[in-house]
């Protein structure tokens, strides 16, 4: 782990080693990015840059601008100062060409099953309702939905919701995702089931990912960097690479001393940022 003003430590990533950086590109990259509401600084001189195929988690103090970096990045706004670049696109709209969101709430429209709420992003993007279904059918397997098919939302649990979410973000085909407190509104238990859930469904399916939560230990899990926001107007605090064993379980992970040590710094640098 590498941290902007701290040593390595044993379970992460030495600063030098960017290779894999260089070699896929960049995915995401703000640099000197600020956004003001009026009178209200929202984000101020944040620079940042995820590598394609990354894992970026933001955590920090409530409306220390978390949201305004999404709708940044994703081309639905545009910095008042400085420059982002996503995928090579710089444009507002190229941006949001290039990009998918999950918000909090799944937004799955109550008359379609799992199947037609999955396809809509494959609908929207013009392709016939009965050809979506079939091309979203071989997928639903893989993501625990497989008996769920003809399922109403009402008949799902949240967790299964927020699946079905996922799938029907990744279909989109955008490289980018971004994902906005997707388990907030979980319980601890199915929120831990998701947690690794989505850690194994990211490394099956790459995708330049940006994660915005409240969990420090969510952030550590899903992430392969870390960035703690100060309270607004927001800046970046403290960065950190985390480099924990990609094919260990949740439970494993939570037990590592350097996962716990790290998860102990973080919360201390939130308490700084507050």
């Amino acid at each position: 782990m590498t941290s902007s003003g701290s040593p390595d430590r044993a379970g992460g990533r030495p600063a030098p080693e960017a290779p894999a950086i260089s070699e896929l590109g960049a995915g995401i990259q703000l640099t000197d990015v600020g956004r003001a509401f009026g009178p209200t600084v929202a984000v101020q001189g944040v620079s940042l840059t995820v590598p394609q195929h990354g894992h970026l988690a933001i955590i920090g103090p409530s409306g220390c601008g978390k949201s305004t970096l999404l709708n940044l990045i994703s081309g639905l706004d545009d910095p008042d100062e400085g420059s982002i670049d996503v995928l090579g696109a710089t444009g507002s709209a190229d941006r949001l060409r290039r990009c998918a969101w999950m918000p909090q709430r799944d937004l799955l429209l109550p008359w379609r099953d799992v199947l037609g709420n999955a396809a809509l992003a494959l609908e929207n993007q013009g392709m016939r309702r009965k050809a979506a279904r079939i091309q979203v059918s071989g997928l639903v397997e893989r993501f625990g939905l497989g008996s769920f098919e003809r399922k109403l939302p009402h008949q799902l649990s949240g967790g299964m919701r927020q699946r079905v979410s996922f799938l029907r973000t990744l279909v989109a085909g955008k490289e980018v995702l971004l994902l906005d407190e997707p388990f907030g509104a979980l319980d601890s238990i199915t929120r831990a089931d998701l947690q690794q859930w989505l850690r194994s469904a990211l490394q099956s399916e790459p995708r330049t990912t940006v994660l915005v939560t409240h969990d420090v230990e969510e952030a550590l899990l899903l992430g392969s960097q870390v960035i703690v926001m100060s309270a607004r107007p927001g800046r970046v605090a403290a960065h950190y690479d985390t480099d924990f064993p990609a094919g260990a379980s949740r439970r494993e992970l939570l037990r590592l001393p350097e996962f716990t040590e790290l998860r102990d710094e973080l919360l201390a640098r939130l308490e700084e940022a507050s």
